[in-house]
């Protein structure tokens, strides 16, 4: 929440502190965050006028703007950088999709995300240059360190812990979800605040992993899934939609830009109030 301030001026933004405890707060089984992820400053001021009390990032949303492909393509430098712009543009809590850390020490990773004013991190667990999967025990360690170095910051930083064990067929389902059970207790006990198993979109999945983790779950958003209402029945606390709605702006601009070819009017049936301006 932004504290009241005179009309006509800018509102006081909350401390790091208060961002990171209210985005840690907002993580409600059964009444579920809905994080619609922004790509830059004006994307991210659209989320916040809509009434979403928090701003998630997206890799594979922010990484093309930049002109790099996924998947750790984006320097470090050049993400965090975007990161920031988005942080300085609103008021509300901001969560960080920073992939696999970028190689960085959690020190480093903690200091450099403290800088952005973003108060939650999104880590998955792939290594991003074999595609292959973390050993786990490894990546609770890196998720521990991170947590340490956040404490020792005094940075309440909100640690979300993506497992990525659904984004691979080389197992059985039952096999898959084991794993990321199993995944999901040592993420939560090194320090982790969610679990994000991206990919799972059926109830029986969903429950077994609300029920059986005992920490807050996020599930990704997907065309045709599980409505909101029917996911917060399932006890999920955060719903994310990833690179999902650049994906809609991309494509509402592809038409556009076809019509232009074509010799017609963009705008004849644009969103209300958009206007062709120098």
């Amino acid at each position: 929440m932004t504290t009241p301030t005179p009309s006509g001026t800018d509102p006081v933004r909350p401390t790091t502190g208060a961002r990171a405890a209210t985005l840690r707060a907002l993580h409600v089984p059964g009444k579920p965050l809905l994080l619609p992820n922004a790509w830059d400053a004006a994307s991210a001021r659209l989320v916040e006028s809509a009434g979403f009390p928090a701003v998630a990032t997206a890799s594979a949303a922010i990484a093309p703007t930049l002109g790099y492909a996924d998947h750790e393509a984006t320097p470090a430098e050049e993400m965090f950088a975007a990161v920031t712009r988005i942080c300085r543009a609103v008021n509300v809590p901001v969560t960080a999709d920073l992939e696999g850390g970028y190689g960085l020490e959690p020190a480093e990773l903690v200091e450099r995300v403290a800088a952005t004013g973003a108060v939650g991190v999104n880590i998955e667990d792939t290594d991003a240059w074999t595609g292959e999967l973390h050993a786990a025990g490894r990546q609770a360690e890196y998720l521990a360190a991170i947590r340490a170095a956040a404490d020792a910051a005094g940075f309440g930083m909100v640690l979300n812990a993506r497992v990525d064990v659904f984004l691979h067929e080389t197992a059985s389902e039952a096999e898959r979800l084991a794993e990321a059970l199993g995944r999901g207790r040592l993420y939560r006990d090194a320090g982790a605040d969610s679990l994000y198993p991206i990919l799972v979109a059926d109830a029986p999945t969903i429950t077994a992993l609300v029920e059986g983790v005992g920490m807050p779950v996020n599930i990704l958003a997907r065309p045709g899934g599980l409505s909101h209402d029917e996911l917060a029945s399932l006890g999920v606390a955060r719903i994310s939609y990833g690179p999902g709605l650049f994906g809609i702006a991309q494509a509402a601009t592809e038409e556009a830009l076809r019509t232009v070819a074509g010799g017609g009017d963009p705008f004849a049936e644009s969103p209300s109030g958009v206007t062709a301006r120098e």
